[in-house]
């Protein structure tokens, strides 16, 4: 009771899923694809161990702005840009003129901004949304069957190939 009192006092809204059948949360599902798809490449470019790249394939992921949202998550959690690895080595404008007392009063003053952002991205979200469901419903035809009828039910074999395995 005490965590689910202090997720309402700070408006947060808790969602759950089943572990045991992670489908059920499509978002994630999706999210898993991307991520299994940047250390395929990753793999056949270099090679090696997929743990080991996991981390510039989590990096890329969360600095990469979303079409849905035309923001990345770094900047919706964080509510500031990342500074690339590359660019911490190199004497850029951002890192030549860092001072630490400036740089915590910017981020209070852009601490009201933050829920603009917010809502900016939100209001984006769902006209994507909006657009994903008409264009769905544009290419969905309507299916009827009456009792008796056959239908073609497809069974998937067996894979035997993995998921991180070259085409």
């Amino acid at each position: 009771m005490e965590d689910q009192e202090w997720c309402e006092g700070l408006r947060i809204k808790q969602r759950f899923t089943s572990v045991s059948h992670p489908q059920a949360n499509g978002q994630v599902e999706v999210t898993n694809q991307i991520l299994v798809q940047g250390i395929k490449k990753m793999l056949d470019r270099v090679g090696g161990n997929w743990v080991e790249e996991l981390t510039s394939v989590l990096w890329s992921y969360r600095t990469t702005s979303r079409g849905s949202t035309g923001e990345n998550p770094f900047t919706l959690v964080y509510e500031t840009e990342a500074i690339i690895p590359a660019e911490m080595g190199m004497p850029s404008h951002r890192i030549l003129h860092f001072a630490k007392e400036d740089n915590t009063q910017l981020l209070k003053e852009h601490l009201d901004l933050v829920e603009e952002l917010r809502e900016t991205t939100f209001i984006r979200t769902q006209r994507y949304k909006s657009t994903m469901i008409n264009a769905h419903n544009k290419r969905v035809k309507a299916c009827y069957f009456q009792v008796g009828d056959l239908v073609l039910r497809r069974v998937d074999t067996l894979k035997l190939v993995e998921k991180l395995d070259p085409k």
